[in-house]
């Protein structure tokens, strides 16, 4: 860690790691900075709080995880339509074990936990899950124009109940330790977009 700005980025994605684990309220300061390796000082130099680093921490999983969704959305081959099903596919596909989203998802992890506790927290995973479903929309917009999604479909309004469907089967399926809430929010994404498969 050569420069300061790189402490400050290892206490953040050592502490993720450990928060998707056990959750934001269970892990202290203490373990995060054992793993990180670095002083209580560097911690207070970067966050004021711990309610401050869990911002940073949701600000900084929203933003790699915008930046993959751009990507993922942009890819040229196929239709619209095909990329949003990918997308959902993929989802499906990373969290099949029916634990899996609770340690890759820390939307999921800390929506519940924090919403109630921080409403800094609560307001970054708002701004968070707010820009996803933005780009969701966009990418159903994109199916509209090139006329992959079936008519009547409004955009904006399906990006939500879509993201609705897939964090709620996200919750289901680490509750169940089961892939059926997935395979359930899956057809149900079938039958709304007008397709059978990809």
């Amino acid at each position: 860690m050569d420069r300061p700005t790189d402490t400050r980025e290892h206490i953040l994605e050592t502490a993720e790691a450990l928060i998707l684990g056990k959750g934001f309220s269970a892990v202290g300061l203490g373990p995060i900075l054992t793993a990180a390796g670095v002083p209580k000082g560097s911690f207070y130099h970067w966050f004021p709080s711990k309610e401050a680093f869990g911002v940073a921490l949701l600000e900084r999983y929203f933003a790699s995880y915008l930046d993959k969704l751009d990507e993922q959305f942009s890819r040229p081959a196929g239709t619209g339509r095909a990329r949003v099903l990918a997308y959902f596919a993929e989802w499906m596909d990373r969290h099949r074990d029916g634990g899996g989203c609770a340690q890759q998802c820390l939307a999921v992890k800390l929506a519940a936990e924090v919403a109630d506790l921080s409403e800094p927290m609560r307001q970054a995973l708002e701004v968070g899950t707010r820009r996803v479903t933005a780009r969701i929309a966009a990418a159903l917009e994109g199916a509209r124009l090139d006329g992959s999604l079936p008519g009547g479909l409004e955009p904006a309004s399906l990006a939500v109940t879509l993201y609705t469907l897939w964090i709620g089967a996200s919750v289901l399926a680490k509750a169940q330790r089961s892939a059926q809430p997935f395979e359930a929010a899956w057809a149900h994404t079938l039958h709304i977009l007008g397709a059978d498969a990809i």
